[in-house]
């Protein structure tokens, strides 16, 4: 009785699955065509005309196909068609940026294409229509999907760790997720087990020893139940194994981390041209911020300061001050607090603009940084991390980085632990095309205050306090 439930609640959610799928592409095409319309309308009323010479029809359904193609492209990047995934401001922030970032470049190539530099005014009319239309069809998609589609309904297994921070996140997506009921380990996998046949939609396999969780992994997987599960670094490192075959027997090759002679040559020659372009294109900025960090207190304009780059090798990370001269006057390395009193007017403004970071592209053309990479820590801070989790030290295996995946998919104050499995997931998954995505990628999180975000006043460095252990 109780299998035939969950295969007719599997049946159910397939049927289900697959009108979501139809609805959010239906969706998708809609907001891409809307957008696609109103540049294709300001393109033949006034762009069109501007041109060295007239196009055909075929000419004017290319540039129109190319606009709708680059914007398709950045959406996805950004997540801008993520209806029903990601918050709903968020979804309207990322398909704006999307929008933004497809209305400078096709203003660049109309500019190359009329051989002159051609006014703006239309191109900014059109975005605000766009973001308009964006923010309308977004929010009425989203109020479709929550109506269609209720929140999952969500059996929660955990073991001895703590498990308010993963009930805190799923509560912060009440639209998506929906919690009922929670069960300890201690209880049995049989118990679990037929508690995962009854009327939920998804399973969260939290923290468990690996040994249980395979056991009722196996047990959703024959049953076809929904899992969310939480990695260990074991499995962030198996999914960057390459899968072998000896004979009829399948295998997972590890590697030993190292870039091919090509990458390196590839990721280093971007690395250099990169942060040169940037270096002149940046310099008016960093000398108005310099002059307002000496003018405000008289200190030193740079604040340099050991950090760890490849195999824990150390050097001196290059930044615009931001915080008082005696910030660390006793000698304790802290990480910025939300709301940290130690932070000047003038860098709580270089901090939320970035500009605090320019310096290191010194650092990149050095050789010490790379673009893309694990951020370098203090290498007191290192010590403390490697009590806790000695695999903290797999972060060293690459160059370390002025952006990096834990930047784009974390925040300041993720947990030092997650932050760990963000980075071994690009440093087992590496690609030159993961690094140009991660560069894309911190465009955005540029404007996104959360990623700013100081550590809460439990944690002296980004691990919990002891009180909190």
């Amino acid at each position: 009785m109780r299998s035939g439930l969950c295969y007719e609640g599997c049946k159910k959610m397939k049927k289900m699955e697959s009108l979501k799928r139809i609805m959010l592409l239906f969706m998708s095409a809609i907001c891409i065509a809307g957008q696609t319309y109103v540049f294709a309308y300001v393109w033949f009323d006034y762009y069109s005309e501007l041109i060295w010479k007239r196009y055909y029809m075929r000419g004017h359904v290319m540039i129109i196909a190319f606009f709708a193609i680059l914007l398709l492209f950045f959406s996805r990047l950004y997540g801008g068609l993520r209806i029903g995934y990601l918050k709903t401001t968020e979804v309207v922030f990322s398909e704006m940026f999307a929008t933004i970032c497809v209305d400078v470049i096709i203003y660049f190539v109309i500019v190359m294409l009329s051989l002159r530099i051609v006014p703006p005014q239309q191109i900014g009319v059109m975005f605000v229509i766009q973001a308009l239309f964006d923010v309308v069809w977004i929010n009425l998609c989203t109020w479709i999907y929550r109506n269609i589609f209720p929140p999952r309904d969500l059996l929660v297994i955990y073991g001895d760790r703590p498990i308010e921070d993963i009930l805190a996140k799923f509560d912060s997506r009440k639209d998506k997720y929906n919690v009922c009921k929670c069960m300890n380990i201690s209880e049995g996998v049989e118990k679990i087990c037929t508690e995962a046949c009854e009327r939920y939609d998804a399973i969260v396999l939290w923290d468990l020893p690996s040994e249980t969780r395979n056991k009722i992994l196996k047990f959703c997987y024959g049953k076809s139940i929904r899992v969310y599960l939480m990695p260990k670094i074991p499995d962030v490192i198996v999914k960057g194994a390459e899968q072998l075959h000896l004979f009829d027997t399948p295998i997972l090759l590890v590697r030993e981390y190292q870039l091919t002679l090509e990458e390196r040559f590839f990721k280093r020659l971007i690395d250099i041209v990169c942060s040169l372009i940037l270096t002149v294109i940046a310099a008016p900025f960093m000398l108005i911020t310099a002059l307002l960090v000496k003018l405000y207190d008289g200190g030193p304009v740079f604040y340099k300061q050991v950090r760890c780059t490849v195999d824990c090798r150390e050097f001196k990370i290059l930044k615009f001050r931001s915080m008082r001269q005696d910030a660390e006057k006793d000698g304790v390395a802290r990480l910025a607090k939300q709301n940290d009193d130690r932070i000047t007017p003038i860098g709580r403004i270089i901090r939320k603009i970035r500009f605090d970071e320019l310096p290191q592209l010194l650092n990149i053309l050095k050789g010490d940084m790379s673009f893309i990479g694990p951020r370098p820590e203090r290498p007191e801070i290192i010590k403390q991390y490697l009590e806790e989790m000695p695999e903290f030290i797999f972060r060293t295996k690459v160059k370390a980085g002025l952006a990096g995946y834990a930047q784009v998919y974390g925040k300041y104050n993720t947990t030092p632990y997650d932050k760990l499995k963000l980075d071994l997931f690009y440093i087992e998954n590496y690609s030159l095309w993961m690094d140009l995505k991660l560069m894309l990628l911190t465009l955005k999180i540029l404007f996104n205050p959360e990623s700013t975000e100081g550590i809460s006043d439990t944690q002296v460095t980004a691990l919990k306090s002891e009180e909190d252990k």
